[in-house]
């Protein structure tokens, strides 16, 4: 009788390590990752051997030092005599408002442009095709400072505002006049919105010596609140459509449910808004927007929005031309097409390289040292690194966090964009 039995295997042997294809990859992911913690010693040791040699150490205690400048734009309570980790953190949180006032901003541009290159019209295509050309191909440090020579020049000065009795006597309009029905002005000094106020605040506390407001809180509770209830709604209005074929109204609820709760809370709150008022040779109350800031987000929205806008283009173009067709064949108008139809399945194309468009803006936002708009670069990367003499520790700080900063985008965009990506079984 004759059993069959498994093959011996062969012994191992070290040149099984090379030749054999089940060792080779992983004795070559080992000799790499030696190489790299070799090479990454190696610049450690000469960093700190340059470093005795030159008599300094490698310390962060600088951060809490006194800084001793002043910061023109400032989010958070800030003085001259607070610390250069208080620095940092103004210059880390300018740089994030104006890379989101950008990313908004430019988004909505630039889908605006990108379906309007598309139009049928000639001269509107044509229009936007040079805005796009134009920006795309100047460098964006001349667009900053283009944007800033027209706050700075063009712009009137404050006393230009001003309304004198001779000018009522005789009837005159002054040489420049608020926007908006009164309420923001346009200087060379800055621009001055309306403050948004409320009489009965709630509070604010302090978390690492910066304030939090219970306002703010409690809004932001009130928006999500809202939105978990208008989710609700259009759920339940799916559900009741999937079993009886009819889709309920439900306009009127979600309207209901979006404005009550927020708006509810800010006239218990007693909201209101503080209007700027000329007084003497400058504007007071509201808040001052620095010319820097509106220059830099202007640049860069106008910048980026002309990139966003061609892949919003290639990503109608993308998609077949007999989705318009049938759309239109159904009786849908062009405008709910494009709503319906194409810009949804669009989305799938256009969301990888906005990612990409979003971490430009935020990165691009450094050359704010251009405006002397205090960001991140110009704090920490700036000040404080002349200051105090440590130019490792900066450095490494600021490529520590812009690189926190870029994941996090790209974190939060890459779950967008899986939830709106096809599922495939």
């Amino acid at each position: 009788m004759t059993v069959v039995t498994d093959a011996p295997k062969d012994a191992f042997r070290p040149s099984m390590l090379i030749y054999d294809t089940r060792y080779r990859s992983m004795t070559i992911q080992i000799v790499v990752l030696l190489l790299f913690m070799a090479g990454a010693a190696w610049l450690v040791d000469n960093i700190v051997k340059n470093l005795q040699t030159l008599g300094k150490d490698f310390s962060f205690a600088f951060l809490w030092y006194r800084a001793g400048y002043d910061i023109n734009q400032t989010l958070i309570p800030y003085t001259n005599d607070s610390t250069h980790g208080r620095a940092m953190f103004v210059g880390l949180v300018n740089t994030i408002l104006v890379s989101v006032m950008g990313c908004v901003s430019a988004t909505i541009i630039g889908v605006f442009v990108g379906i309007l290159r598309l139009s049928r019209n000639w001269l509107v295509g044509r229009i936007m095709t040079v805005y796009v050309e134009t920006f795309r191909n100047v460098p964006l440090l001349l667009w900053i400072l283009v944007a800033l020579a027209v706050f700075t020049e063009i712009t009137p000065a404050p006393n230009q505002f001003r309304v004198t009795e001779q000018m009522i006597a005789e009837g005159t309009e002054p040489e420049a006049t608020m926007s908006f029905f009164d309420s923001i002005a346009i200087t060379n000094r800055g621009t001055y919105v309306p403050a948004p106020e409320v009489s009965r605040s709630l509070g604010s506390f302090t978390i690492l010596d910066v304030p939090i407001s219970l306002n703010v809180l409690a809004f932001l509770v009130a928006v999500a609140i809202a939105v978990f209830g208008y989710r609700a709604i259009k759920a339940h209005a799916s559900r009741v459509q999937e079993a009886t074929g009819v889709r309920p109204v439900t306009w009127w609820k979600s309207l209901l449910m979006l404005l009550v709760p927020p708006v509810g809370l800010l006239v218990a709150m007693g909201f209101h808004l503080s209007y700027p008022e000329l007084a003497g040779f400058n504007f007071k109350g509201g808040i001052n927007v620095s010319n820097a800031l509106m220059s830099l987000w202007l640049a860069l929205t106008l910048y980026t929005a002309a990139f966003i806008a061609e892949i919003v283009r290639a990503g109608i173009m993308a998609i077949s031309k007999g989705q318009t067709e049938a759309a239109f064949a159904l009786g849908l108008r062009p405008g709910r097409t494009m709503n319906l139809i194409i810009l949804p399945q669009a989305l799938r194309v256009i969301i990888p390289p906005l990612i990409s468009q979003y971490l430009n803006l935020m990165k691009n936002s450094s050359l704010a040292i251009a405006v002397s708009y205090m960001d991140l670069r110009g704090t920490l990367g700036g000040i404080t690194l002349n200051q105090t003499g440590r130019e490792l520790e900066c450095i490494l700080l600021m490529m520590l966090i812009y690189l926190a900063l870029s994941l996090l985008i790209s974190s939060a965009m890459n779950v967008y964009n899986n939830a709106v990506k096809l599922k495939e079984r």
